[in-house]
């Protein structure tokens, strides 16, 4: 079976404008959750999140340009130029052909929505902008995305709601294994921090009007995010011959659907995915040092990963570390798994586990090492990121050492 390798990646999140920020944040334990700036934000309820700070779109790109990007394919864009610059690549002659893009999406362009219903309703205007469609299309960053790289292989955008960017860089793993790709960039980008994307959300009362805090008796609901994280996947024999850096191996990947409840998690259907990305991996639960874990900090959530870890690591659970980093950048949505796989590069390749920050209180249903607050050194072989979305859509990533 082809293997395949991680070599490049790239992120621009609530917690940096870059891999290194977005690292030190995640050592430091440092929130980049704070007051929501954006027009109307006071009839909101819910006035927190975890925006992208200090961003000048007219400063990445050029006015001819941002009439076609929304804010989520800038982001997306934004960090596949520093995932490919990272891995050194550029594609072009026959690769073109044998390289591709495979992004997760969940809400697509909703502040170019919002602006547009803005301009028909409110506005009374009879006509929006020639571009809008282009805008707001959920495939609109993993397009840009290849024709800004020339990838011409396989490229298509993956939208299971807060599992998509998981599914997206399973799909790209499969692609490779599959021999239908040699290079896939990969990952997922969500920009939803609009008056609209809050409202619509506040209706689910999940979101927490103070902080985000997984496993915590005294957690109050979720955070949502904002930002991209996008990966270069490559075959390993493929990067070995033009001597790439190495960052991991893609060792294995699980999906699985609850088919029960369209908000509700299931226990048996996260165990079923954390147990089968094991089995795709070779890992036995011991050798597992570290787990991303979805962690919205709803109780619901809460309580079902903690209890479909358990079920899936038996014994071991007590010996794994895991945290959730949604308490510092937010729940990205459909970037979400993206933004966290860096959490888990961090844990191979830095040997720092990032903390599970705004823990007050033991919850007796979580009883996990959830590394609490601080950072802590720890050295792994090998890592999960578990991603469990509405709808009952489960995926769950495993990453190795570089071989």
């Amino acid at each position: 079976m082809r293997r395949v390798v991680i070599t490049g990646a790239g992120t621009i999140n609530a917690l940096g404008h870059g891999l290194s920020q977005t690292i030190s944040a995640m050592k430091a334990g440092r929130s980049g959750i704070g007051p929501l700036d954006f027009r109307d934000a006071d009839r909101l309820s819910v006035r927190i999140g975890a925006q992208v700070k200090d961003y000048d779109p007219e400063a990445r790109f050029s006015r001819q340009e941002l009439v076609l990007y929304d804010r989520f394919t800038q982001f997306a864009l934004i960090a596949a130029q520093e995932a490919m610059a990272r891995a050194g690549l550029a594609i072009d002659g026959a690769l073109a052909e044998r390289s591709g893009v495979v992004l997760g999406n969940s809400g697509g362009g909703l502040g170019t929505v919002e602006d547009n219903y803005r301009t028909v309703f409110e506005e009374g205007k009879n006509r929006v902008h020639p571009f809008t469609v282009p805008r707001l299309m959920s495939n609109a960053a993993a397009s840009q995305v290849s024709m800004a790289h020339n990838l011409r292989g396989p490229s298509y955008t993956v939208a299971s709601a807060c599992a998509s960017s998981n599914h997206a860089m399973g799909q790209a793993l499969l692609l490779i294994r599959a021999g239908m790709a040699d290079v896939m960039l990969t990952g997922g980008s969500e920009a939803m921090l609009c008056f609209g994307g809050i409202k619509a959300w506040e209706g689910l009362r999940v979101m927490s009007k103070d902080a985000c805090r997984p496993f915590s008796a005294t957690r109050t609901g979720m955070v949502q995010g904002e930002g991209a994280a996008v990966f270069v996947f490559e075959e390993l024999e493929h990067a070995k011959a033009r001597g790439a850096e190495i960052l991991a191996e893609v060792a294995g990947f699980s999906m699985t659907a609850d088919a029960a409840d369209i908000v509700m998690p299931s226990r048996e259907g996260a165990a079923r995915a954390i147990a089968g990305a094991l089995r795709d991996a070779g890992l036995n639960p011991e050798d597992v040092g570290y787990i991303n874990a979805h962690g919205t900090g709803t109780t619901a959530n809460d309580k079902t990963e903690c209890a479909a870890v358990a079920d899936a690591f038996g014994q071991a659970a007590g010996q794994v570390l895991i945290s959730s980093t949604k308490s510092m950048h937010g729940h990205l949505i459909g970037g979400t798994g993206a933004v966290e796989l860096v959490a888990a590069l961090m844990a191979l390749t830095e040997g720092v586990i990032a903390p599970t920050i705004g823990y007050e209180a033991p919850d007796p249903e979580c009883p996990l090492d959830v590394v609490p607050n601080e950072a802590r050194e720890a050295k792994v072989s090998a890592v999960l990121s578990n991603a469990f979305a509405f709808g009952g859509l489960n995926a769950v990533i495993a990453l190795k050492k570089a071989p």
